[in-house]
């Protein structure tokens, strides 16, 4: 079978078809006793999973099943999703939302697929900062300090790490007059402080700051900030501490002779927002998905993907399908958090993620992953942690930190099995944790 390439999509031609033939979004409750079928059917193009994908997990949905099929210049998918309780998608809001956000009328009023920004994480006026470097024990303490000491407000927040590695993204605006802060001066001030920081001791050239004043989807860009930092490729000993052998994907890359595809095959334990991981890793390798199907029985997932480079090509040698197995594997990783999950809530005030910080720091936690929001006066912020060795958190820390926090903070300790789904479920920090529950705010 000829290798296919994707062809050059003229813009003019593509609103045109789109026009012609616009996609037909249906959110059935009838045909399914246990969740709810999105079925998307349109014109096919790059990167068009990921979109429909994008919005479904933004929307903070469980999808149980996927089936995929884009081979050809049709894309069809259906997708089983259910609630974080297990339920049906009930309420208008969010039915109609799915399908404004992938419908017909998604070019006009949400977002063009060419340029998406689903999720849209506009906190006000802010200003946005990626940073990226070497972890350590303590790290976004500091960062938190730099941006106190600077007179900038911390508004949102997302931090991950893995393979000893930090990405964040950062949502900042004055701390006097609220607004996103534009002026150059300052601006290179914070650069140069914020990459000190992320030098260390040890001059880690490889920190690196940037800033935007536009809207970016967080958790795809903290994807794309690990991949381009080939945090697939780890460090020494950095997999076997970090994650134990029970945890480990099992993931394969076959080829499938008479139809011209290579067959990704990812087994691993289930988890919210893992078909976003793994379908975000092929997008960004240039991998185009042409068939899948994703299930999940009790606590395991089991995906398949027949995938050809955007090239036409498949995955002949062994070094282009390690390649593969690696990155997937550091995808599903990044989003997985063992030991303590500390929640907090507070009357936002400035300062205050720099005080938490160090609160943590100094009774010898380590952030593995936080989420940080604020909505109206109220603050929330998510910590994943460990002690500075990596060890799980003697309760005699917990109940310091209690002592200390005393009661200007709600505090919520919870344990986080890894292969769950219902550390980013339950209570507030379901609406806090991920900037992608920023989208309840716009559907009210």
């Amino acid at each position: 079978m000829a290798n296919v390439c994707w062809p050059y999509f003229d813009p003019e031609y593509e609103n045109l078809s789109t026009r012609i033939n616009p996609p037909r979004v249906s959110v059935d409750n009838t045909s399914c006793s246990d969740s709810t079928l999105v079925k998307v059917d349109s014109m096919n193009k790059p990167g068009i999973l990921l979109e429909v994908v994008q919005v479904l997990t933004d929307l903070d949905l469980i999808i149980t099943k996927a089936y995929i099929s884009s081979d050809g210049g049709w894309f069809m998918d259906v997708f089983h999703v259910t609630e974080q309780q297990g339920k049906k998608i009930t309420d208008n809001k969010t039915i109609n939302y799915i399908e404004k956000a992938l419908g017909p009328k998604s070019q006009e009023e949400v977002t063009t697929w060419a340029d998406k920004r689903v999720g849209v994480h506009s906190v006000g006026g802010h200003t946005a900062i990626e940073l990226i470097g070497k972890d350590r024990p303590g790290l976004l303490s500091e960062i938190s300090a730099v941006l106190a000491n600077l007179h900038f407000n911390v508004v949102a927040a997302e931090v991950w790490t893995h393979n000893r590695r930090i990405a964040c993204v950062v949502y900042v605006n004055d701390d006097t007059t609220s607004r996103a802060v534009a002026d150059p001066t300052r601006l290179s001030i914070m650069e140069d402080q914020l990459k000190n920081i992320l030098r260390g001791c040890e001059n880690d050239e490889a920190g690196r700051t940037s800033f935007s004043m536009g809207f970016t989807h967080v958790d795809r860009r903290l994807h794309q900030m690990l991949f381009a930092d080939r945090d697939y490729e780890g460090g020494i000993g950095a997999t076997e501490v970090d994650y134990p052998p029970s945890l480990k994907p099992k993931i394969t890359v076959e080829r499938c002779e008479d139809k011209g595809y290579s067959v990704v095959t990812v087994r691993c334990k289930d988890r919210a927002k893992l078909m976003f991981d793994i379908v975000c890793t092929l997008t960004d390798m240039q991998y185009v998905v042409f068939h899948a199907t994703v299930s999940s029985d009790g606590p395991h997932a089991s995906q398949e993907y027949y995938i050809r480079h955007m090239d036409g090509c498949v995955l002949d040698t062994e070094g282009e399908k390690e390649r593969v197995i690696k990155c997937l594997e550091a995808a599903i990783r990044r989003r997985v958090s063992e030991g303590l999950s500390l929640e907090l809530c507070a009357k936002d005030r400035v300062g205050l993620l720099s005080e938490v910080t160090r609160i943590l720091r100094e009774n010898g936690l380590s952030v593995s992953r936080a989420g940080v929001m604020t909505i109206g006066e109220q603050a929330t912020n998510v910590f994943y942690v460990r002690d500075a060795s990596g060890n799980p958190v003697d309760t005699k820390i917990i109940e310091a930190l209690r002592k200390e926090i005393g009661h200007t903070m709600m505090l919520n300790v919870k344990k986080t099995p890894a292969s769950s789904r219902e550390p980013e479920a339950r209570g507030w920090a379901k609406t806090s944790f991920f900037f992608g529950n920023l989208l309840e705010r716009f559907l009210a």
